[in-house]
């Protein structure tokens, strides 16, 4: 069934739809932190989805509010009030740390993006845009225009103008020998140095954890340093948390919060884990930046009553059980637990991250050369041992993404990790 599955989906669609595994499998069903195959296997789920499923397969609260709202109506677009969808941004506005903020609902986190770019440059009147090496920011053609990764970005034309600077990854590149301080007064300088070189900008776009390139970041308050550079010029900082945000990061509810000292962000997108599976991405900015838009505009399907109904209860399970907590308690259990593991395997190179949102870098040993095909042979043995987890990367770099769902237990956490201890060893 599987194998025909597969091949109807190359009749079909684009071979660059890139698939998982030597033998792709299908989903056909989860609950908790848990799915199962077409076959029938279960696995321990370390990928939700790409980050998706945030709080738990088949989560009760959030099918229960889906299904009542199914019940009522579907969808109306933004040109009728729509009551969820104000709740919804109520919420997500006094959560965001922005003053006087709105906010804006789409379908996925590459839309959210388009938005925030669209924003920044109307208001500053400047199609360049600041945007960090290694980052990813969608799939949208202005999106890959600002991706500083190579094997996401299928093409160089833009609408924008695009200059990349130092700091989404500590340990890469010219600064990586310096200790914190010095490594942020390095990439602080490298930025001036951009900025003496170039029109205005309308803005620096930076992943607080960058997501694809492998759960790389620089150190905290390494953007907090880059926003006061920026404020004196009026260039705006958009945060993307489509992958950092509602506490995945465990030590703080937004990835921002970790450069906190120099204020919130001027723009923040989301997505991904907000809707639990649902589509729900969006935008939050401050009034006087999201209203600049000086033509009409809706969205037909961002903020439908469905999306916004799934929203408003997979946030409240998230607060009312803390799971920002829970993901620092045992994301740090299974990082050390990694750790541990990682210094008696020669590919590892490091083991980073916070919270649950973990990379795991691998290279050829006793080399700093990255090793794809180690990644995918752990892939694929994290697979048969009943695990499923991601993985990334950027220039010359190779890791696996661990991202459970946010409801992750202790006993769970170290299942996992005895899991992929196995895999790894298995190189």
């Amino acid at each position: 069934m599987t194998k025909d599955l597969l091949g109807r989906h190359h009749a079909v669609l684009p071979d660059w739809l890139a698939l998982y595994y030597d033998e792709p499998l299908e989903i056909t069903h989860g609950e908790g932190r848990h799915v199962w195959d077409a076959e029938g296997n279960r696995y321990l789920d370390f990928f939700g989805g790409i980050l998706t499923t945030m709080t738990a397969h088949a989560l009760p609260e959030v099918t229960k509010a889906i299904s009542e709202q199914a019940g009522r109506i579907l969808h109306s677009s933004t040109l009728y009030l729509n009551r969820p969808m104000v709740e919804l941004a109520e919420r997500i506005a006094e959560l965001s740390g922005i003053p006087d903020a709105r906010v804006f609902f789409t379908t996925s986190g590459t839309e959210a993006n388009d938005t925030a770019l669209l924003l920044a440059t109307t208001y500053r009147r400047s199609n360049t845009v600041l945007a960090m090496r290694n980052s990813y920011h969608g799939r949208s053609f202005s999106a890959v225009g600002i991706t500083g990764n190579r094997g996401w970005s299928p093409t160089s034309l833009s609408p924008l103008q695009t200059l990349y600077v130092h700091g989404g990854v500590r340990t890469r590149g010219p600064f990586a020998h310096l200790d914190d301080e010095a490594f942020i007064a390095a990439c602080v300088a490298d930025l001036k140095d951009v900025l003496g070189h170039t029109r205005p900008p309308a803005a620096l776009i930076a992943e607080p954890v960058q997501g694809v390139g492998g759960f790389t970041s620089g150190p905290d308050g390494l953007y907090a340093a880059f926003r006061e550079v920026l404020a004196e010029r009026g260039v705006l900082w958009i945060a993307d948390e489509v992958q950092t945000g509602w506490g995945r990061t465990g030590d703080h509810f937004w990835g921002w919060q970790a450069h906190a000292r120099s204020g919130p962000p001027d723009i923040l997108t989301f997505a991904k884990g907000i809707g639990n599976g649902m589509s729900i991405g969006g935008v939050v900015a401050r009034a006087e930046v999201m209203n600049c838009l000086d033509s009409n505009s809706i969205s037909t399907f961002g903020g439908t009553q469905i999306t916004m109904a799934a929203g408003l209860a997979n946030l409240a399970y998230l607060l009312e059980h803390d799971l920002q907590g829970n993901a620092r308690r045992v994301g740090g259990l299974l990082r050390e637990r990694l750790r541990a593991v990682a210094a008696q395997v020669p590919h590892v190179r490091e083991v980073r991250g916070r919270g649950l949102m973990l990379g795991i870098e691998l290279t050829r040993p006793g080399t700093d050369e990255a090793d794809p095909a180690a990644a995918s042979a752990v892939l694929e043995a994290a697979r048969d041992g009943g695990l499923l987890i991601g993985k990334g990367g950027g220039h010359d770099t190779s890791a696996l993404r661990v991202a459970p769902p946010l409801t992750l237990t202790v006993a769970e956490a170290e299942e996992g990790a005895a899991i992929l201890e196995s895999a790894l060893r298995s190189l």
